[in-house]
């Protein structure tokens, strides 16, 4: 297990490139097994979660090859069905949170799949209900095949037809467009997730040869097709990378350049940071990130404290929580945290409060941040990293610290973000990998 030492303390200069949106990529690279001919795939994130899906791709059978720098080129014209029936193939899932996305495209083109309970974050229970039911929906028949801990899915007739979905899931979305696209008939989808991956999506599919209208909104159509082609696609700048730069170069008093942000697609993200005094302007697509050593928390226009709450788009993306309430740590006022939508997000917060900051944790959804308006600098601590975006947020604190940190099971950074330490220590910070 890799660590991360950390030398707090030091500030951020220069200019920094979001890598491709992790989420969007694990969709889209699951989109290439709806098609027997190329695909041809622009920024790919070099992270271990999207590396991992790409190798459990190339186990299915896909054609995977390398076309430069972050340039991969898919074909999926003869997958390997003895594989995806094996126990290999099942433990490989479940391993792997993003695999559920390859579950759609199985079904859509080949009419049926294997699918274990996926791996991923430990935040809390991350039900796949709105998967199972959309598809079921769709003409799909479940069997548990409780000896080998997995559902054996029979897609034989899929049909187009109205649902509401329970909840707007992202993923939930994903896998039911990605069946629909091939179903006979119409499929009209009421609460879908619209983030810009859900766009992304199904931009490219249309690309393919899909006919999916309402994109952006939480009402989509989808007139099925007898087959889909291939396409180019260009992948997102990440935006909960955009959020984790802003978030380092606050709380280490640090000017910083974000280039290529896809500020369009940032959505209610800057405005959010805005709320807590972070100054910043936008030149061009670039976000510049002034040096400032005090910030103040906004109030709301009746007085009250400042709140943050996670929504599904347009709404903020819970992924940034945690880096938000790792700022308001240092920001001069009061905020409240409150987490939504998973259950155990905010449990890494007894790590901040070791490292001196002032949080009262509520309830699993709630914490309530007192800034220390810088006048008090955490202190350096060892921790280690629950999940992806505590894992950065734990990072951010460090970074801003006096003394040195440690944290521990860096392969959750890992997973979805590009060689931090290598990028941050290019801008001024002192991360070691050990």
């Amino acid at each position: 297990m890799a660590q991360f030492i950390i030398e707090g303390g030091h500030k951020l200069h220069g200019e920094i490139v979001p890598q491709g949106a992790k989420n969007e990529a694990l969709e889209v690279l699951s989109a290439v097994l709806l098609t027997a001919e190329p695909v041809i795939m622009r920024n790919v994130p070099d992270i271990l979660d999207v590396n991992n899906l790409i190798n459990l791709l190339s186990k299915m059978g896909v054609k995977v090859m390398r076309i430069g720098g972050k340039d991969y080129q898919f074909q999926a014209d003869k997958l390997d069905m003895e594989f995806l029936n094996s126990d290999e193939f099942v433990q490989r899932c479940s391993a792997l949170r993003g695999s559920i996305l390859t579950l759609g495209p199985l079904l859509g083109r080949f009419h049926k799949a294997c699918v274990a309970k996926p791996g991923g974050d430990q935040i809390g229970r991350r039900r796949l209900d709105t998967h199972f039911i959309g598809i079921q929906e769709l003409g799909a028949k479940f069997t548990h095949n409780a000896a080998r801990g997995v559902y054996e899915i029979d897609a034989q007739e899929l049909k187009g037809k109205y649902m509401l979905l329970d909840e707007a899931s992202v993923t939930g979305t994903a896998n039911i467009i990605m069946t629909a696209v091939l179903a006979e008939g119409t499929t009209t989808i009421y609460n879908a997730a619209c983030e810009p991956y859900i766009q992304q999506l199904c931009k490219m599919l249309n690309r393919m040869g899909a006919k999916i209208s309402g994109i952006a909104s939480n009402l989509l159509t989808i007139e099925g097709v007898k087959e889909l082609h291939g396409c180019e696609h260009t992948i997102l700048p990440d935006m909960i990378e955009v959020g984790s730069f802003i978030g380092m170069a606050v709380m280490t008093g640090s000017e910083l350049t974000i280039k290529n942000v896809s500020y369009e697609n940032l959505g209610i993200i800057p405005s959010m940071f805005r709320r807590l005094g972070v100054k910043m302007e936008l030149r061009g697509d670039d976000l510049y990130i002034p040096e400032q050593e005090h910030y103040e928390v906004e109030s709301f226009m009746d007085g009250s404290i400042m709140s943050f709450a996670d929504a599904p788009w347009p709404g903020l993306t819970p992924d940034l929580l945690s880096v938000i309430l790792v700022v308001a740590t240092q920001a001069k006022g009061s905020v409240l945290i409150h987490q939504k939508m998973f259950e155990s997000r905010l449990f890494f917060v007894d790590k901040l409060i070791d490292m001196g900051a002032q949080i009262i944790l509520c309830d699993p959804h709630r914490a309530v941040v007192i800034g220390h308006d810088n006048q008090f600098k955490l202190r350096g601590s060892r921790m280690s990293s629950p999940d992806i975006r505590a894992g950065i947020a734990l990072l951010i604190a460090a970074m801003s610290a006096k003394g040195t940190s440690v944290i521990s099971n860096i392969e959750q950074i890992d997973r979805g973000y590009e060689d931090i330490e290598g990028r941050l220590n290019a801008l001024g910070a002192k991360i070691q990998r050990v």
